[in-house]
C-alpha cells in the first residue's frame, strides 16, 4: 500500500497572540477581520410567527450565550429517546464594523441540531439541514451599515425530514445521536476584501479554504517539504493581480520558515488554487502526546502591501498504512484508546462546554495511554477535533451514520457530509483516519468515499476505511467491533471491544453498597478493571511482532459514561473508564498500567484494583494489573505471596484477611526492574473537601465559562476515605448558576425499584430491562452524594461582576467553603467580540517527541507452508492461510476426513500456532496436532473472541497434520452481548453456516516457531 503524508492545522495558545482555524491573521495585518458570535443572543421554544424579521420583539425572550441547547438540562436526567424536541428560535443583535459592507461577510456556524434556517434582517441566507456538521452563510447582500439583526429557527425533531427530497437522515439516531436542540457551537463572522481567501465551508458556501500538509520527510533530519494552498476568489469588477505568501512560525511565535508563490491575475468571478511550498528544517514531528503545532499564515500580497492574511495552525506529522500496522513518524503504533460518543456530553449541559473542558476530558484519554479516539456516527465537534491536536490525541473522523449501509439519497447524504467534513477538518494532524461508516458499505461506496478523499485530501496521511470492511480491496483499513481480527495488508482494529458497563459507585461486593458482580452490564468496579484487562490481552497478544499476520489493537468501548444506547440499569450508558464527570473508574488505572508503550510496553507499572478500607472480618479478593512477570503482596511488610497470573497483565490473590494497615504490590520484570503501588485503610470521615478546576484565564465570566469543584469527604489526616457515600449538600452565591453534578438513585430520594423494567424495542439495537430507568441521577440537584468519597459538581459562569461562594454540608462532617476568582469577559462592542476562549489553550508535550527506535520486539517468526492437502474439500483448503477472514476451508463432516495437513518445503521448527476456527465465540475443537507423525499437542481449543492460541514444546519437521478426534458442540461463552445476538449483528463467526460435529472448520491458521537469537 503507498504510504501518505501529512501536514494539518488546528487551534493552539502561542507566545505571541493566539490563533483559530481559517480566521484572520492575527501577526500579519490586513483587511480581513474575524468576530465572536458567541455572546448576546435571545433564545425561545415553539415556533413564532415573524421571528425572522428584524423588527420583531423578543423582549421577553431568554438571554443565552453560545453554545446552547434549549433542552440541555435533560442531559443524563432522561433516556436519550425522551429528550425534548421541537422548534426553537435564536435572535442577535450586532452593529457591523464601519467598512465591512464594502467587503464581504460570512457566517460560520460550527454546529446546530438539526436543521436550521437563518436570516439577517429578514434574508433569508442559509438552510443548513444535516444536523452534524458546520455551514456557512454569505450575508454581504443582506448586511447593511450599523444595526443587523440575525435569527435562526431550529427543528431538532428526530423525525426530520429534508424539504427537497423529503428524505430522514441515516444519523438522526435515537440509539446513538445524543438529540442536544439548538445552536450547540460558536458562531463567527468572518469580514473579507472581495478579493479574498475562500473558507473551508463546503456545506452552503462550496468553498475549500486553505489546505496545509508536507512531504519528502526525514524523520531523523527533523525535515519535510510544507505545502500551502488556499482557494482565492475574486468578486470585483476588475482583474487582481498578487502573489501568495506563506510564514510559518513555531510555537513561540518565532518566525521559521517563509516562501512565496509566483504572481497570479484572477479574472473578475474567477476562482482558483494558489500555492507555494518550501523545504523546513529543525521541525518538531506532531506526535502522539506530543501537540506540537505550528502557525501557517497564508497572505495575498499586492503592490508590496498585504490584502488579505489567514493564520491556521499546523502539525506536521508522517504516516504509513500498511503490513497490517499503523506507522506514525516512522514509528509502529498498536491502537490502543476508546470509542467515544461524538456528543462528549456533561451532565446537565450536554455539549455545550467551553475549550478548556474538552482538553481536560480528552488529555485524560492521554494520561490513560490512550492513542486513539474514534468518534462515533457523526463528525465531531470542531472544538474537541482542534483540542486532540493540542494534546496529542490521534483520533479516527466519522461522518455521519448510523448501523448499516444505504441507498438512494441517503447515501447522498453520506457523502456530502464525508466532503464537507473533509474538508472542514483535513488541516487537524490528529484525525489518522476517515471512517465510511460504523458498519461494512459495499465496495462502489467504498470507493465513493475513497474518491472524495482523494479529491479534497490527498496529501493528507490519512486512509480511509470502515468498520469491518475485512476482505475489501478497496479499503485502507477495517476491523470488526469486538471480535479479533489478523492482518498481514490493511491495519486490522477493533472498533468497540470490552462492551460491559459499571457504575463507579459500584466498588466491590465488600464495599457500600455491596454490588456484587453482575456481568450482564452491571458490573462492579473490581469486575470491570478485570475484564478490560482481559479484553485487552486479546490484541496485545498478537500485537505487531508477533507475527506476520497481527493485529493493529482496538478501543474500548466507551471513555466517559454517555447518554446514549444504555444496556445496564440506568437510563445512560455507564461503560466509561470515567464518569460523565470524567472522575477516573478503576479501568482508568488498568489501561495506565498496560497501555504506556507505542506497542510493547515501556516502562514498568503497577496498580492494585481497589482500595484498602474495610469492616473487620472482611476476605476479600485482590486483583493487581501490573507490566511484571511476577507480583508479590505484602501487608504490613509481611508477604502474601506471588499472585497468580492471567492475560499476561493480571495478577490475583483469592482470598486476603482483611487488616487495617498498608498494602504494598511489587511487580518485577524479566529484566529486573521494578515497579509497585500502595494503598492504605483511612481513618474515619470526618470533613469535606472542595478543590476547584478552572481553565488557564481563570472562572470567565461570559455566560459560558464552567468551573467543575470536586467535593470529597476526608479522614482527619485529609486523605479520601473511600467507603464514603454521604449525601452533600450545596449553597451557592455570585454570578454563577448552579449544573450539578450526577450520582446513582433520584433526588426524590425514592427507593429504587426491584423490578427490571422493559424499554421501547427500537431498531438496531437489542432493548435490556433495568431497574432504574425512570431515576433523574440528582441532574441539577443542590444535594448530590459523593460515591467512593468523591464527587464533581459544575458551575457555570454568568455575566454579572462579583466572588462565586460555593458552601457543602453533610450531616456528621465538619462544612467546607470555597471561593472561586472571578475574571471579567472580554469586551462586546456592537455584538462582536474579538476574544475566543480557545486562544488561552496550551498545546501539550505530555509524552515528548516520538522515539527513536523501535516500539517492538520480535517475539516469534511466522512459517509459511508450500502446500496444503485436506481430507476432503482439497479446493478450498488454501482459504485456511489467504489471509481473509471472511473465507474458510471445513471439512466435509465425515469423521474420517476431519484433518488437513500443512506442508513446508523445509524443516521447520514450531512452538505455537493460532487458529480462528468456525464459531470461535461458542465452538471448542476437539484436536490432535502432529509433526511428522510425532504428537505435539492434544485436547480442546478454547472458546473466544478470535483466535484460539494452541502452545507446545519446540518440535521440528515438514509435515504439520490437524486431526479433529471428537465431534463440536456449540456452547457460548460470553454470554448476554445484545449486539451479538444474531450471526448479522456479529459480523458471522460462521457457526450458522458451518453446523457443530464432525466438521473441522478454519478461517485462518498461523504457524509460529522461537526466533533466532
Amino acid at each position: 500500500m503507498r504510504a501518505r503524508y501529512l501536514a494539518a492545522t488546528a487551534v493552539i495558545a502561542l507566545a505571541s497572540p493566539a490563533v483559530r482555524a481559517h480566521d484572520a491573521s492575527s501577526v500579519v495585518a490586513s483587511a480581513r477581520a474575524t468576530y465572536n458570535l458567541n455572546p448576546g443572543w435571545q433564545m425561545t421554544t415553539g415556533d413564532k410567527a415573524g421571528a425572522a424579521q428584524p423588527g420583531f420583539d423578543d423582549r421577553g425572550w431568554t438571554p443565552v450565550t453560545l453554545p446552547n441547547a434549549f433542552n440541555e438540562r435533560e442531559a443524563f436526567a432522561r433516556d436519550i429517546k425522551n429528550l425534548s424536541t421541537g422548534i426553537t428560535w435564536y435572535r442577535k443583535r450586532f452593529t457591523a464594523p464601519s467598512r465591512a459592507t464594502a467587503g464581504k461577510a460570512f457566517l460560520e456556524f460550527e454546529g446546530v441540531r438539526q436543521a436550521a434556517e437563518v436570516w439577517v434582517n429578514g434574508q433569508s441566507v442559509a438552510l443548513s439541514e444535516s444536523g452534524a456538521m458546520a455551514f456557512g452563510a454569505d450575508i454581504s447582500k443582506a448586511l447593511k451599515p450599523g444595526s443587523n439583526v440575525i435569527a435562526v429557527r431550529v427543528d431538532n425533531d428526530w423525525r426530520y425530514k429534508e424539504r427537497a427530497t423529503g428524505s430522514g437522515f441515516q444519523w438522526n439516531d435515537r440509539n446513538f445521536n445524543v438529540n442536544y436542540g439548538g445552536i450547540t457551537r460558536n458562531v463567527r463572522l468572518h469580514l473579507t476584501p472581495r478579493t479574498y481567501q475562500t473558507l473551508p465551508l463546503f456545506a452552503n458556501l462550496g468553498t475549500t479554504g486553505q489546505y496545509v500538509w508536507a512531504d519528502a520527510f526525514d524523520i531523523p533530519g527533523r525535515a519535510a517539504t510544507v505545502h500551502a494552498e488556499t482557494q482565492v476568489r475574486n468578486e470585483e469588477a476588475a482583474p487582481r493581480t498578487f502573489s501568495l505568501r506563506t510564514e510559518v512560525r513555531d510555537r513561540d511565535g518565532t518566525l521559521v520558515g517563509r516562501f512565496d508563490g509566483g504572481s497570479v491575475t484572477l479574472a473578475p468571478g474567477e476562482t482558483r488554487m494558489v500555492t507555494a511550498q518550501g523545504r523546513m528544517a529543525g521541525l518538531n514531528f506532531w506526535s502522539w502526546g506530543y501537540g506540537y503545532l505550528y502557525r501557517v499564515t497564508t497572505s495575498l500580497v499586492e503592490g508590496g502591501k498585504v490584502a488579505d492574511a489567514v493564520d491556521t495552525l499546523t502539525g506536521f506529522r508522517s504516516t504509513q498504512f500498511g503490513d497490517g500496522m499503523i506507522r506514525l513518524n516512522g514509528r509502529v503504533m498498536q491502537v490502543h484508546g476508546y470509542a467515544q460518543r461524538t456528543s462528549n456530553e456533561w451532565p446537565a449541559v450536554g455539549v455545550s462546554i467551553p475549550p478548556w473542558i474538552s482538553d481536560f476530558s480528552n488529555a485524560l484519554m492521554v494520561e490513560s495511554g490512550g492513542n486513539m479516539v474514534r468518534w462515533m456516527h457523526i463528525t465531531p465537534s470542531k472544538q474537541d477535533i482542534e483540542s486532540a491536536d493540542r494534546v496529542g490525541l490521534p483520533q479516527a473522523m466519522p461522518a455521519g451514520d448510523s448501523e448499516r449501509d444505504v441507498e438512494g439519497r441517503r447515501w447522498d447524504q453520506r457523502k456530502e457530509q464525508m466532503r464537507s467534513a473533509i474538508v472542514y477538518n483535513r488541516n487537524n494532524p490528529s484525525i489518522l483516519f476517515y471512517e465510511s461508516g460504523n458498519e461494512s458499505i459495499s465496495e462502489p461506496h467504498m470507493a465513493e468515499m475513497k474518491a472524495l478523499r482523494d479529491e479534497y485530501d490527498a496529501h493528507g496521511g490519512r486512509a480511509i476505511g470502515s468498520r469491518e470492511m475485512l476482505d475489501s480491496k478497496i479499503a485502507e483499513y477495517g476491523g470488526e467491533m469486538l471480535y479479533i481480527n489478523k492482518s498481514a495488508h490493511i491495519p486490522m482494529w477493533a472498533m468497540e471491544y470490552s462492551r460491559d458497563e459499571a457504575a463507579r459507585l459500584y466498588q466491590d461486593a465488600q464495599t457500600p453498597p455491596f454490588h456484587a458482580d453482575a456481568p450482564d452490564y452491571n458490573r462492579n468496579q473490581d469486575s470491570q478493571a478485570a475484564e478490560d484487562v482481559r479484553r485487552w490481552w486479546d490484541y496485545y497478544r498478537i500485537r505487531p511482532g508477533t507475527g506476520r499476520r497481527v493485529s493493529s489493537g482496538g478501543v474500548n468501548i466507551i471513555w466517559s459514561d454517555s447518554n446514549t444506547h444504555y444496556r445496564g440499569d440506568n437510563n445512560y450508558r455507564r461503560s466509561g473508564e470515567v464518569d460523565a464527570v470524567r472522575i477516573p473508574k478503576e479501568g482508568f488505572y488498568a489501561h495506565k498500567v498496560m497501555w504506556n508503550g507505542w506497542v510493547d510496553v515501556e516502562r514498568p507499572a503497577t496498580h492494585i484494583v481497589g482500595h484498602w478500607t474495610y469492616a473487620p472480618g472482611t476476605m476479600k479478593a485482590m486483583s493487581v494489573v501490573s507490566t511484571g512477570d511476577r507480583v508479590e503482596l505484602f501487608l504490613n511488610g509481611r508477604s502474601l505471596g506471588i499472585g497468580k497470573r492471567s492475560s499476561g497483565f493480571l495478577f490475583t490473590w483469592p482470598d486476603v484477611a482483611w487488616q487495617p494497615g498498608t498494602l504494598r504490590a511489587v511487580g518485577t520484570s524479566a529484566d529486573g526492574r521494578t515497579s509497585e503501588h500502595v494503598v492504605e485503610t483511612v481513618g474515619a470521615p470526618v470533613a469535606l473537601r472542595l478543590t476547584k478546576h478552572t481553565g488557564p484565564r481563570g472562572f470567565v465570566m461570559d455566560g459560558a465559562d464552567i468551573a467543575l469543584v470536586d467535593v470529597e469527604v476526608v479522614d482527619a489526616k485529609g486523605r479520601r476515605v473511600p467507603t464514603a457515600n454521604d449525601k452533600v449538600t450545596f449553597a451557592l452565591t455570585g454570578p454563577a448558576e448552579w449544573r450539578g453534578g450526577i450520582a446513582q438513585g433520584d433526588s426524590s430520594g425514592r427507593p429504587r425499584s426491584t423490578v427490571a423494567k422493559a424499554e421501547e424495542a427500537i431498531p438496531g439495537t437489542t432493548p435490556t430491562a433495568g431497574t432504574a430507568r425512570d431515576e433523574d441521577n440528582y441532574i441539577l440537584s443542590k444535594t448530590v452524594p459523593v460515591e467512593g468519597g468523591i464527587n464533581r459538581v459544575l458551575l457555570r459562569a454568568g455575566t454579572a461582576k462579583g466572588t462565586v461562594r460555593l458552601t457543602a454540608t453533610a450531616p456528621g462532617l465538619k462544612a467546607a467553603t470555597l471561593v472561586v476568582p472571578t475574571v471579567a469577559a472580554a469586551r462586546v462592542e456592537g455584538g462582536l467580540s474579538r476574544s475566543f476562549a480557545g486562544d488561552a489553550q496550551p498545546g501539550l508535550l505530555t509524552r515528548g517527541p516520538t522515539p527513536a527506535g523501535p516500539s517492538y520486539r520480535v517475539s516469534r517468526t511466522t512459517l509459511m507452508p508450500s502446500s496444503i492437502v485436506a481430507g476432503s474439500r482439497q479446493a478450498d483448503a488454501g482459504k485456511s492461510i489467504d489471509d481473509n477472514e471472511l473465507t474458510h476451508w471445513a471439512s466435509d463432516g465425515a469423521p474420517a476426513t476431519a484433518w488437513i495437513e500443512y506442508r513446508f518445503d523445509t524443516p521447520v521448527t514450531l512452538n505455537e500456532i493460532e487458529l480462528k476456527l468456525v464459531g470461535w465465540r461458542s465452538r471448542g475443537y476437539p484436536l490432535r496436532i502432529t509433526l511428522d507423525g510425532r504428537e505435539i499437542w492434544t485436547g480442546e481449543t478454547e472458546r473466544q473472541l478470535g483466535y484460539a492460541s494452541v502452545s507446545f514444546p519446540a518440535a521440528t519437521g515438514r509435515v504439520l497434520r490437524l486431526t479433529q478426534i471428537a465431534p463440536t458442540q456449540d456452547r457460548d461463552a460470553f454470554g448476554k452481548i445484545v449486539e451479538l445476538g444474531t450471526a448479522k449483528q456479529s459480523g458471522d463467526t460462521g457457526a450458522e453456516a458451518v453446523a457443530p460435529g464432525w466438521r473441522l472448520a478454519i478461517v485462518e491458521a498461523d504457524f509460529h516457531g522461537p526466533v533466532a537469537r
